[in-house]
């Protein structure tokens, strides 16, 4: 079966008074329908900018200068901005990190939901009403007649969210790019909106993909999951080999400071990563995880380790793995 998205080689830059960054440096990666890969990584490793990319919603300094984004064979890059709006919201949806700025505060939840099924399935305004109060069923919301009339306010957090879901879904999507989609919820809420973007995955054999720093949340939703690290993929490989046999010194890291005792060998401190991740100003030649890695040596310096097959299916980049292997 072919992916139903393809990326390869994406290069996304930004042009700032102090020069010129690359937020998302050559990334490739693959998704098939019904698949959900989790993006992981520390904060301002390029997650979200990768799926704006896809989206194509760069802010004005930013552009795409390299690579395809591949949908259903289609080159998305290619497509007129006319074009990519019809593909966004229908075939594509995203769930933003943070609802309360995504949601218009002075539009009622139901005519917000309704708006994008109107523009999408051309349907009159009473009829579109109607649907997104589905929608706000599906998702869970109770009495979602008198929530459709409610203002983005009168919502807790964990709701807002199930209507930015909602939102998402109404047009149904093949593939639904989920940014942080439990940021700032509680452990409970967090639960409950997994387990709601599961369910829809499942019931419309849609392919996800999952943003998040959170490696216990990529552990209970991921098929295969990628690790970014100052705009590069590091790391990519099916769920459960990562977690077992993590190759890359920065996953291993990240899998090591998990809070249950030290990557689960019974250590009683939770360990950390040394330093900091290096700023997209002044990258030195070489790995750039270097300056913060134990398994570092000369080669390390000299030239950026390119992202190899190791095992079938587990990619790293990273040249002390690829003399052992």
């Amino acid at each position: 079966m072919s992916p139903l998205l393809e990326i390869k080689e994406l290069t996304t830059v930004f042009d700032t008074n102090r020069g010129r960054i690359k937020a998302v440096d050559n990334v490739s990666l693959s998704l098939r329908q019904g698949e959900t890969l989790g993006v992981v990584g520390e904060s301002g490793c390029g997650k979200t900018m990768l799926a704006l990319s896809i989206m194509r919603l760069l802010p004005p300094n930013g552009s795409i200068i390299k690579g395809a984004v591949k949908f259903q064979g289609q080159d998305l890059l290619n497509l007129s901005a006319e074009e990519m709006r019809s593909k966004r919201g229908g075939d594509i949806a995203m769930i933003f990190q943070e609802p309360m700025t995504s949601l218009n505060p002075v539009i009622r939840i139901g005519e917000q939901i309704a708006e994008a099924i109107r523009l999408h399935q051309k349907l009159p305004a009473k009829e579109a009403l109607a649907l997104s109060i589905e929608q706000l069923r599906e998702v869970g919301i109770p009495e979602p007649e008198r929530r459709a009339r409610d203002y983005p306010h009168q919502l807790s957090g964990g709701m807002r969210q199930r209507v930015m879901i909602a939102m998402a879904m109404s047009c149904h999507p093949k593939l639904l790019l989920a940014d942080e989609p439990t940021t700032a919820l509680d452990v409970t809420i967090q639960a409950q909106i997994l387990e709601l973007i599961g369910e829809l995955k499942k019931k419309n054999n849609m392919a996800v993909i999952l943003i998040t720093h959170d490696l216990g949340v990529i552990a209970q939703t991921a098929d295969n999951v990628a690790v970014m690290y100052a705009g590069k993929i590091v790391e990519k490989s099916p769920v459960d080999e990562i977690f077992a046999r993590p190759l890359h010194p920065y996953t291993i890291g990240l899998i090591d400071s998990l809070p249950d005792g030290g990557g689960g060998r019974g250590e009683k401190y939770l360990k950390t990563i040394a330093g900091s991740v290096p700023g997209l100003y002044d990258l030195t030649p070489g790995c750039r995880f270097r300056e913060r890695c134990s398994w570092s040596f000369d080669q390390c310096a000299v030239a950026e380790p390119e992202l190899k097959e190791i095992a079938t299916g587990h990619f790293t980049a990273c040249w002390k793995t690829q003399q052992k292997y």
